[in-house]
């Protein structure tokens, strides 16, 4: 036994071709489910805005507070679409959760009047803001 060759035979089975395809199937499968979920992280407005350009690149986190100003006095927070008199509601309400690290966000349209927008912003001071950040576009 010992120094002996013993040959097993192996069974061998007819390659199947789908056997050759079954990784790639599974490499597009979990691509698509990457893509799908990647695709529901950024927040899309309410309505259609374009904001003003800036020189200045600076990126809103998930969680802050946002005001959108739109044109035609049309107005949202946080994505929901409301009135100076809901703004303000949420406002206090954001306000009395953060304190003195209350920070609101306006991104305003371009194409909004100019006397809408410093209105809105007014009105966020007297609520007692003392952070505004009015977001733009970088300049190209």
């Amino acid at each position: 036994m010992i120094g002996q060759r013993r040959h097993f035979q192996v069974a061998h089975r007819p390659r199947n071709d789908d056997e050759s395809i079954l990784p790639l199937i599974n490499i597009v499968f979990l691509l698509l489910i990457f893509f799908m979920v990647a695709g529901q992280l950024s927040a899309v407005d309410p309505f259609e805005v374009e904001p003003v350009e800036s020189a200045v690149d600076g990126q809103p986190g998930p969680d802050e507070f946002m005001v959108i100003v739109g044109t035609e006095g049309r107005l949202a927070v946080n994505q929901d679409e409301t009135d100076l008199e809901g703004m303000a509601r949420l406002v206090a309400e954001h306000l009395q959760r953060h304190g003195d690290a209350a920070r609101v966000r306006v991104k305003a349209d371009g194409r909004a009047e100019a006397v809408e927008v410093v209105g809105i912003l007014e009105r966020l001071r007297e609520a007692g803001v003392e952070r505004i950040d009015l977001l733009t576009v970088p300049e190209t």
